[in-house]
């Protein structure tokens, strides 16, 4: 096996980097320049790296997700039981625990905004898929169990987000009671 080029082995960075600066500016926000300061290299560098920043927003977004991915399997590793209710419910917590990381939350309300661009929708599909299968497919929880553990993720977005644990008004407590969030 041949060792990577130092593009190649540069892509983690850049995708490291794509994922902080697309979470901070958003899509429309974000320049490949600005990807590129917050890697510490140049811009052409990046562009010979992602010929476009749409490209540049998916590789994020697929990093993104598999992160996702990587948390709920830990999750479901500590589960500590066979029960699929409580494989769903440790991969939840591992979830909210990932998403204290609020880089990888804003990126994903950030390409909800932008699902209009066509590259961005199908990695967001391809990621919903991906966690959803796996979701299914590890805990062995029936299609509606599985949507409402979707349905909490999007859910958890906008309590995190919109910091609803220190709204002091019924309505909040209505949406994050018996939701935790690191």
């Amino acid at each position: 096996m041949s060792p990577l080029s130092t593009a190649e082995s540069r892509r983690p960075l850049v995708t490291s980097a794509a994922v902080r600066a697309f979470a901070r500016g958003g899509y429309r926000g974000t320049t490949i320049a600005d990807v590129a300061a917050v890697a510490g290299i140049s811009a052409s560098y990046v562009s010979k790296l992602y010929s476009t920043k749409e490209l540049l927003f998916v590789a994020a977004l697929e990093e993104c997700f598999d992160q996702i991915l990587g948390a709920l399997a830990s999750g479901a590793d500590a589960a500590g039981s066979d029960d699929s209710a409580a494989i769903l419910d440790a991969m939840g917590d591992a979830y909210a625990e990932l998403i204290a990381d609020r880089d990888l939350l804003l990126l994903q309300v950030h390409a909800q905004s932008v699902a209009d661009v066509t590259e961005i929708r199908s990695a967001m599909r391809e990621g919903l898929s991906n966690v959803t299968s796996f979701a299914q497919e590890r805990s062995r929880c029936t299609d509606e169990e599985v949507q409402q553990f979707i349905a909490f993720g999007q859910l958890c977005h906008l309590i995190v987000t919109l910091d609803l644990d220190a709204v002091p008004a019924s309505w909040a407590s209505a949406l994050t009671r018996g939701i935790r969030h690191p």
